[in-house]
């Protein structure tokens, strides 16, 4: 039986290889080499994790092993993520391992952070994804609505209610 619980110390290491998970790489096309972790334009979303208040990351475990995370990170006008929106919003990223894709552990992850999201009241979440990445169409029926789209990519805003 697959559980959603908060990541724990000493975990953080599951967050870059879920970082590396999450990066969308179109079918036919070599993966990304492993050092890209390192650009700062991704090392962003785990570098210090912790750190800030609104850093809240759920894993799923599975007999004791992890196989998927969910995280938010609040980002700011002066350095700004992928799929940010404003300072308020937190950005999520989430990736399962790729072999537990299409069992509905993302959308139970998504409205887990939601309600963790919503007990510190926080009001909308954000991201960003590549329109060919089949979590599209899960964002979508989950509720995230396009705020900012371009040729390959969208940046979705999902209001908490």
């Amino acid at each position: 039986m697959v559980t959603i619980r908060k990541l724990r110390d000493g975990e953080q290491e599951f967050l870059a290889e879920m970082l590396y998970e999450a990066l969308f790489v179109p079918e036919g096309h070599d993966k990304f080499p492993q050092e890209i972790l390192q650009d700062p334009a991704l090392a962003k979303y785990i570098d210090d994790w912790g750190n800030n208040a609104l850093d809240i990351a759920l894993v799923a475990e599975e007999d004791g092993k992890l196989i998927g995370a969910i995280w938010g990170r609040k980002f700011t006008q002066d350095n700004p993520a992928f799929g940010f929106i404003d300072e308020e919003t937190p950005e999520l990223s989430m990736a399962l391992k790729e072999e537990r894709r299409g069992e509905g552990i993302g959308t139970r992850l998504i409205r887990e952070i939601g309600k963790a999201y919503q007990k510190l009241g926080v009001k909308a979440l954000s991201l960003s994804v590549d329109k060919k990445n089949r979590a599209y169409e899960l964002y979508k029926k989950m509720g995230c609505e396009i705020v900012i789209e371009t040729d390959t990519s969208v940046v979705m805003k999902k209001e908490l209610d």
